[in-house]
């Protein structure tokens, strides 16, 4: 079985994602507040993105793919930010992508077919109000996602997922009522909202070999929200 690491996967997406990848996979899966759960094939580890380093001799010598999922979604009008807030933002989404990208590089260049899977939004390419410190730190992660599908190419493969508002608990403020769930719905072209599975099962995708001729791709899984106008 190959051997996957999923930073973030105890809760949304990466939970999502942990529980699919569970009988096709070894799965090392980081966890901080969140609570773990119990799967056969998964082993986790504590692990805060902002303050700890990995330790490459708690992973097998290959590694097959790497799935960094933390992020955050603060909104707030400009001028209410402070220089701090965007640093914040862009250490916790770009410094902690590229820190655990660099320390698991020498495992995942060992792999045939290595992939490494990033999360962006949809709000980096539609001008969304309040969403400034996001789109920032996300535009980022695009930038890197192409650049380093260049520089590591054509051995691990690297793409990005930029959803659009997804019901996960980083949303939960946006969607803790039905009122709210209802009107988000409206505003997307499939008429509902988009579930943590709905983009787990792009990630796994991305991970198989069934996506061995895609790289430097940003995945938009925003039920059409980004190209269809109604």
């Amino acid at each position: 079985m190959k051997n996957y690491v999923v930073i973030g996967g105890s809760s949304g997406i990466g939970a999502s994602l942990v529980k699919l990848l569970n009988d096709e996979a070894n799965v090392f899966a980081s966890f901080n507040t969140n609570p773990k759960e119990n799967f056969k094939n998964v082993n986790y580890f504590k692990y805060d993105a902002l303050n700890d380093t990995l330790n490459s001799d708690d992973f097998p010598e290959v590694i097959d793919g790497l799935v960094y999922c933390p992020g955050s979604i603060n909104l707030k009008p400009f001028h209410r930010f402070k220089a701090e807030h965007f640093i914040d933002d862009f250490k916790l989404n770009v410094v902690g992508a590229t820190t655990v990208i660099q320390q698991l590089l020498p495992k995942l260049k060992v792999s045939p077919s290595a992939s490494i899977v990033l999360f962006s939004t949809i709000a980096v390419q539609q001008g969304f109000v309040f969403h400034s410190q996001v789109s920032a730190s996300k535009g980022a992660i695009e930038g890197l996602t192409r650049a380093l599908s260049a520089e590591f190419s054509p051995t691990i493969r690297v793409n990005a997922i930029a959803p659009s508002l997804t019901n996960t608990p980083l949303a939960s403020r946006m969607l803790n009522t039905e009122d709210k769930i209802n009107k988000q719905s409206e505003l997307n072209p499939l008429k509902k909202v988009g579930e943590a599975k709905d983009i787990a099962q792009m990630a796994q995708f991305l991970l198989s070999d069934k996506s061995s001729w895609i790289t430097g791709q940003i995945m938009h899984l925003d039920g059409g929200f980004s190209v269809i106008k109604k």
